[in-house]
């Protein structure tokens, strides 16, 4: 992405300063200024949680003979990263019009098969994973392949006689569902790296400045003067982030994604304060959703956070019970109304 087209802009508003992108092609380096501390670390937990990638989210076990238990092995695919660039593309499941589980409108399907016939031990890695045809785009779905060998994720070993054929369906998601559909490894957060607000009481034996080094973010701002008065109307107004990419998106594309979802969030809340009743949707108000949430439905589609992956609302556990082993929760309901 160009950003020198960005350059002379006023500084009125927020502003972005991006220090290190294109020597680190997995991390976005930058700084965000003129904003409140609240608008940043909102940013920052919907970089985490909700910018939605793809994960392989359904395996098929059609034969493991390998030392390796079934669940053991989808657990390992599911961590797998899957391209996930024009993700849009990809419908959420529970939205698909045009099937009840899965289909090559809300899915990508990718077919693993591997035996070994030598006497040395076979790995299999995530090279292996064949994408099948169609899908929603040309990129979605790949396995991120990353290492100098062009190998990728290592997903088991075989020895002579072993075999292992599976079906992986892989689905659109966010990582407040499940941490396979993180986009990010890490997001550094930082502000007031000299601690003038202080906002941080140091525990120390001897010497705090020794004992608590100060950061790279340091240099970017003056040094507290001996004897400076405290102004205790001060604000942060600065913060230093650094965003590490898995691999399935770009990371300055996961910053947009999550700058598009909180958009989304703030846009739902305007349109509930406003009294609209129209229900929102995955490209409209919805934002991002776990792709196994609700079935029933609240209200504009959007997870309550207390569901399973069963299709529950909160009401029952998988196993029907709407009880806690007291009879009762400690606010005299049965369960969730």
């Amino acid at each position: 992405m160009d950003y020198d087209a960005l350059d002379g802009l006023e500084d009125v508003g927020p502003r972005v300063v991006v220090r290190r992108l294109q020597a680190l092609k997995d991390r976005a380096d930058f700084t965000l200024e003129n904003i409140d501390l609240s608008f940043a670390n909102s940013l920052r937990r919907t970089i985490l949680a909700e910018v939605p990638t793809m994960a392989i989210d359904l395996v098929e076990v059609q034969a493991n003979t390998s030392s390796l238990a079934d669940e053991f092995i989808a657990h390992r695919l599911g961590l797998v990263p899957l391209n996930s660039k024009s993700v849009d593309d990809v419908s959420y499941t529970r939205d698909c019009e045009y099937c009840e589980q899965y289909c090559e409108h809300c899915s990508v399907t990718l077919d693993l098969h591997a035996r070994c016939t030598g006497d040395d031990i076979m790995k299999v890695y995530a090279r292996d994973l064949v994408v099948a045809e169609p899908r929603p785009n040309e990129w979605v779905g790949m396995p991120v392949i990353t290492d100098a060998l062009g190998l990728g994720t290592l997903i088991c070993k075989l020895r002579k006689g072993q075999e292992i054929r599976m079906k992986c369906v892989a689905k659109k998601g966010i990582a407040k569902e499940h941490a396979k559909w993180a986009p990010t490894s890490a997001v550094g957060f930082e502000y007031d790296p000299h601690n003038k607000l202080q906002h941080l009481d140091y525990w120390y034996e001897e010497d705090p400045e020794k004992e608590w080094p100060k950061s790279e973010n340091a240099k970017w701002e003056d040094p507290p003067q001996d004897g400076e008065p405290f102004d205790y109307s001060v604000h942060p107004s600065k913060f230093y982030f650094d965003v590490e990419s898995i691999g399935n998106l770009e990371p300055d594309a996961v910053v947009l994604q999550g700058i598009k979802v909180l958009q989304q969030k703030l846009a739902l809340v305007i349109q509930e304060l406003s009294g609209d009743d129209r229900n929102g949707d995955a490209d409209g108000f919805g934002g991002p959703r776990s792709p196994d949430g609700l079935h029933g439905g609240a209200d504009y589609g959007v997870d309550q956070g207390y569901t399973t992956p069963f299709g529950n609302t909160g009401g029952q556990t998988m196993y029907g019970g709407g009880t806690t082993p007291f009879g009762a929760t400690p606010y005299g309901q049965s369960g969730w109304q």
